[in-house]
């Protein structure tokens, strides 16, 4: 992960380079290249400084807190929405089963 960040801020801020040398030469597209750069380099160097100093126990498998899991709650009773449903999933079975009886 160093190495990769290394090689990606260095490639970033050449490039950042390369397009000032642009802007400054008449290219005025390249403005915006040359800020752009090393914004990403930047922005490269704080996710890899956050990865590394991030405690390994402060997330669990799935990547959520411990704080963020929810205690499980029971299951809600039925509701009308929930008997139409089944109804129109019952239609459905039957226009299934319909279309399959057709030669």
């Amino acid at each position: 992960m160093h190495l990769t960040v290394l090689v990606v801020v260095s490639g970033c801020l050449a490039l950042g380079w390369w397009q000032l040398h642009r802007a400054l030469g008449g290219n005025d597209l390249s403005w915006a290249y040359a800020f752009e750069w090393p914004f990403f380099a930047a922005y490269g160097v704080y996710l890899w400084w956050k990865l590394v100093h991030e405690p390994p126990e402060a997330t669990s498998a799935e990547g959520r807190t411990a704080a963020s899991v929810s205690p499980v709650s029971p299951a809600p009773e039925p509701t009308e929405e929930d008997e139409e449903l089944a109804a129109y999933n019952r239609y459905l079975a039957d226009l299934h089963a319909a279309d399959d009886r057709k030669p």
